[in-house]
């Protein structure tokens, strides 16, 4: 996909259109279809050479960076294979708040599993881990929390999955992009409360500087949990004001 050249002909610029793509890649097939530069375009973001920011925009992905992926313990992975095997049908995502650990200022002494199920499926999957013995709490409230689930180990918390939520395959187990667990701890601060104020703009800093971060896609799921604004004004204003 001649990304060699491609890096080397949009360096100096900020933005670059499909235009400019089909432009760029006539020079090395004058026939070249858009449909083809259209999935070049994808195939390119997907591998972080391009970085989407609007529709039928892009700007050159910053190199050096990699997508995030976190790890998943055996105790997470057999939880998910468990519920996996009885729900098999239904859509999972599970992680450890754990995996905020590495963008964090001040380290948390407890930790949630999260597993997020699709919200008809939500309360037969509680009853059947709560049959298992497990420390399962679904949607909990503040005081749930703050009575209960806090003094848990690693307590397992429900949570209702989003339709066209950003997660991941690792492993063969559905989980988080650091796009969807940035969005959610803003959206469920009684659940995240240890994420909020400062350590909320810590992890967001540490996160866009380490990894690479599809902010369209980032924007796309928090419009679909109502907090697009929000969001887009968090990432202005903590991020892109000191760049």
């Amino acid at each position: 996909m001649h990304i060699r050249e491609l890096r080397n002909s949009f360096a100096q610029r900020e933005f670059i259109s499909v235009s400019d793509l089909i432009d760029f890649y006539r020079q090395f097939d004058e026939n070249i279809k858009r449909s083809t530069v259209d999935w070049r375009a994808y195939e390119l973001n997907r591998q972080g050479i391009l970085h989407r920011i609007g529709r039928g925009i892009y700007s050159l992905g910053e190199t050096g960076k990699s997508y995030f992926v976190p790890e998943i313990g055996k105790p997470v992975q057999r939880l998910y294979h468990k519920v996996l095997k009885q729900f098999p049908f239904g859509e999972l995502c599970i992680w450890s708040t754990k995996s905020l650990n590495e963008f964090m200022l001040h380290q948390p002494g407890r930790f949630y599993t999260i597993l997020d199920v699709e919200k008809d499926a939500a309360e037969s999957v509680f009853y059947h881990l709560k049959e298992s013995g497990k420390d399962v709490y679904l949607h909990p409230s503040e005081e749930i929390l703050s009575k209960y689930a806090i003094h848990k180990k690693e307590p397992v918390i429900i949570t209702y999955l989003t339709t066209e939520a950003p997660i991941q395959k690792v492993d063969s187990m559905k989980t988080i992009t650091l796009e969807k667990v940035l969005v959610d701890i803003y959206c469920d601060p009684v659940l995240f409360s240890t994420y909020q104020g400062i350590e909320m703009k810590h992890i967001y800093r540490t996160a866009f500087d380490k990894y690479h971060i599809r902010e369209s896609k980032m924007l796309r799921y928090a419009s679909r949990r109502n907090k697009k604004g929000e969001i887009e004004k968090l990432i202005n204003e903590i991020i892109k004001k000191r760049q």
